[in-house]
């Protein structure tokens, strides 16, 4: 099959109706596919063929959405780039896939063209502009050229569709390689789980998710399959508060997936009952821990449940959630998915009982291929067909799953393994605390140490000792910070995972 059937099938199912509205214009289903298959007839001109690699590098807007159905569409492989990334990892990542051609704006154009001048590969640079540079191709000019008639190509189901670079914790960005299977069937794996909780098709939703991050592509995916001929989204192309309680209200939207530092950005929101919610019926959570004193906060603030899952680049990103009616448990991230096997296993890759921690694994047709150029990797984290998350944690007797940490996050203080999301919880529930880190550092007494990093809430101040001891009285001394630095902000990836790697830099 190809991913870019699912788009096509939905046309013919339901016929024309609004699938977008970008910067309140309405565009058609019809529409998106037009503009999809002129630009993959101008592809195929410039000679991009089946398994080429086409670099997407830029914000959320509708032209992001249209590359993927293009490339998709002409067997090509899509390569997502966060745009925010610097000059020399974007290099990298031009380097390692050997994109031939790359599409985005005048905004990113510098660090584009540094990156061309060092990799050989690439032949082409399309803007979405409509003045562009002579050495550079117009992206509207290309779609206006061309034909709107093209046939899907016949692609294999393991064939790449997907080139997704993750952050990582340490080293060089890994390419995860999904196959046009993989992204199938987690969409529909998806589908088939919503529909169990009795999740009612068709809804209006509000996306400010990244498309150049997995839990974006899978929300792309999944609405082709969820909208059933009357589903629409409102794209917004930055993460603002306002726009986003704006665009709930204005279009009467039912549903939000975001991550945990954008639910405490709305939390800081000055004025809630400036707007009307009442059309919200799920607020999702995902991409990294929620805390529990976010989600206490929220439903005391908003008056609603945020609904937690987990996923990770490597399965698809969307792998496991607590039930959208029925029992749901602060602080897990639900059940698999329809199609999804997790369990818990200790170092030895025997599973382990209930309560009890290990690494979590997954199984199931939507998990990667592998690392891109990496077989070692690959053989490291793919093992008899389960995937080896890094993630910590255990399943309970109802069968819902909680992280307690990352493998390599652990702290070992005198041989005892601390969990910083323990005591990041603790330091969360602090009245004046807004985001908070914990990591290791080293100690001379007992090897590693813990040191937190605090963002407070705005207009507030607290000292060291002050953070320090509300831990004590909660956690004992052994487990609380033996320092605190305070920040205005944590470093963070696109998503709003926070980057661990770089706050050991200042540790």
């Amino acid at each position: 099959m190809n991913i870019s059937e699912l788009g096509e099938n939905e046309v013919n199912q339901y016929g024309e109706h609004v699938v977008l509205i970008y910067e309140d214009k309405e565009i058609t289903n019809v529409q998106m596919g037009k503009c999809a298959k002129k630009l993959g007839n101008a592809l195929k001109k410039l000679g991009v063929k089946r398994g080429d690699r086409v670099i997407i590098q830029m914000p959320n807007c509708p032209e992001v959405l249209q590359c993927f159905q293009a490339v998709w569409r002409i067997g090509a492989v899509v390569v997502p780039i966060n745009f925010l990334v610097g000059e020399e990892e974007t290099t990298y990542i031009y380097e390692d896939s050997g994109a031939k051609v790359i599409i985005s704006s005048l905004d990113f154009l510098p660090k584009v063209e540094a990156g061309r001048l060092k990799v050989s590969a690439i032949e082409h640079v399309i803007l979405i502009n409509k003045e562009v540079p002579p050495n550079c191709l117009s992206y509207w000019k290309l779609v206006n050229e061309n034909s709107d008639e093209l046939e899907i190509e016949k692609t294999e189901d393991n064939d790449l569709a997907a080139l997704i670079y993750t952050a990582g914790t340490t080293g060089r960005p890994k390419g995860v390689m999904h196959t046009h299977l993989s992204l199938h069937y987690n969409a529909k794996m998806q589908k088939e789980s919503l529909e169990s909780m009795n999740f009612p098709l068709g809804l209006t939703s509000v996306s400010i998710l990244p498309l150049c991050h997995s839990y974006g592509i899978a929300t792309m995916n999944s609405g082709s399959l969820l909208g059933a001929g009357k589903g629409k989204t409102i794209l917004l192309n930055t993460f603002d508060v306002e726009k986003i309680f704006e665009a709930i209200d204005k279009y009467k939207a039912n549903v939000l997936a975001a991550v945990p530092t954008m639910y405490v950005y709305m939390l800081l929101y000055p004025n809630p009952k400036k707007y009307d919610f009442s059309s919200m019926k799920y607020w999702v959570c995902g991409s990294a821990p929620l805390s529990l004193e976010t989600w206490k906060n929220f439903k005391e603030k908003f008056g609603f449940e945020i609904i937690e899952g987990w996923g990770l680049t490597e399965a698809g990103a969307n792998n496991s959630v607590n039930p959208f009616s029925g029992l749901k448990k602060v602080g897990s991230i639900g059940k698999p998915m329809k199609g999804t096997d997790i369990r818990i296993v200790d170092d030895d890759d025997n599973e382990v009982p209930q309560g009890t921690e290990g690494e979590i694994v997954i199984r199931g047709p939507m998990i990667m291929k592998g690392y891109w150029n990496k077989p070692e990797e690959t053989a490291r984290i793919l093992k008899d067909g389960w995937l080896h998350t890094g993630d910590v944690g255990y399943v309970d007797s109802d069968g819902y799953f909680f992280i307690t940490d990352r493998k390599k996050d652990l702290i070992i203080k005198g041989g005892e393994n601390i969990s910083p999301r323990e005591v990041e919880e603790v330091i969360f529930s602090h009245p004046k605390v807004s985001e908070a880190a914990a990591i290791g550092i080293k100690d001379e007494v007992y090897g590693e140490d813990i040191k937190a990093f605090v963002v407070l809430k705005p207009g507030q101040t607290a000292t060291e000792n002050e953070i320090i001891e509300y831990c004590v009285e909660r956690l004992k001394r052994f487990k609380s910070p033996k320092t605190v630095q305070f920040m205005t902000a944590l470093p963070k990836s696109l998503v709003g995972k926070v980057l661990k790697r770089e706050l050991r830099k200042l540790g």
